[in-house]
């Protein structure tokens, strides 16, 4: 999402109309398992939202982390956490990844990620520039997104080929947690997670990473990022093919794109191709105090859902 305020600092001169040329479908022969639910998603974002501010030091962001361990711990999931201090223009913080293995035995795997951390203040807010940014789409939409894929995951009987590691992020809102209200902003979780990649992939690294952010938006449209397209490209044909045939009015196949620093510039510079799933357009409420559950749709996290069942299936 690009606007004036966007924190990820999306290089203008990059945007430009491209078409997506998708590479030809490779589904699996039988669909995803059924059973991703959208509505009790949007009820994680909700619960998310209450913790207030997760940031890293905060209250909220132990809260948050908590409810991922909870999770996961009710489905059987082992959670491993990476913990680290650094210090920072605010003084030392202490950041924590989180990373669940589904099916920690196989040795071909995937990575779906995304951050759980929120920025400290509603810096974009002009009337509350101090006030709490609730975050139910800047980063509480992603937690909901893996944590329902999880649990559509263990109910299903067909499991699929590949182990699935969901990692949530910490520190992607920058060393001082204010997004763009920090010139000098730069992820902090992704690049200590493949700093140590070694301890999670001794032989071999991921087919690809998926990472999402901001993707329960009622008007959600995804296009790809062309980040993703130059380092990715075959991963996020794939992807956006699954999508497109699970929600074309959010998959277009003709779309706008932007480049967009993530998550996934760490993962793409280690070595393992990596995509971003994200929701450009979300102004006027991107990094305010409105940005709450009533912006998001079951409708929308349901299409992003069903197309990650999709993908992780079709590996």
């Amino acid at each position: 999402m690009q606007s004036e305020q966007r924190r990820f600092s999306a290089i203008l001169s990059a945007c430009f109309a491209a078409t997506l040329v998708f590479a030809p479908p490779c589904f699996a022969q039988t669909p995803a398992p059924t059973g991703w639910n959208g509505a009790r998603a949007m009820d994680d974002i909700s619960r998310i939202v209450t913790f207030g501010p997760r940031s890293p030091g905060m209250r909220g962001h132990d809260r948050a982390v908590a409810m991922i361990q909870a999770e996961f711990q009710r489905l059987g999931v082992p959670v491993s956490a990476q913990t680290w201090t650094e210090s920072t223009a605010a003084g030392a913080k202490t950041y924590t990844n989180l990373i669940a293995r589904f099916n920690p035995s196989a040795t071909e795997r995937i990575v779906a990620g995304t951050h759980y951390d929120s920025i400290i203040r509603a810096y974009a807010d002009f009337r509350a520039p101090n006030g709490y940014m609730p975050g139910a789409n800047n980063s509480a939409s992603g937690v909901a997104l893996l944590l329902e894929t999880a649990r559509a995951l263990h109910a299903a009987e067909r499991q699929p080929n590949v182990g699935v590691d969901f990692i949530f992020f910490d520190g992607e809102e920058g060393p001082i947690s204010l997004g763009a209200g920090d010139p000098n902003w730069r992820a902090v979780g992704s690049p200590h997670f493949t700093a140590h990649l070694s301890d999670y992939y001794p032989n071999e690294l991921p087919r690809s990473a998926a990472i999402f952010d901001m993707v329960c938006y009622r008007d959600l449209r995804l296009p790809p990022e062309l980040n993703s397209l130059a380092r990715a490209r075959n991963a996020t044909n794939t992807f956006w093919s699954i999508g497109n045939r699970v929600a074309p009015a959010i998959f277009g196949s003709t779309l706008r794109s932007m480049a967009i620093f993530d998550d996934h510039d760490a993962l793409n510079a280690a070595g393992i191709p990596s995509f971003l799933v994200i929701g450009f357009s979300y102004d006027p409420w991107f990094n305010t105090t409105q940005d709450t559950p009533d912006k998001c749709s079951a409708t929308a996290l349901q299409a992003v859902g069903d197309t990650l069942m999709g993908y992780i299936y079709d590996q």
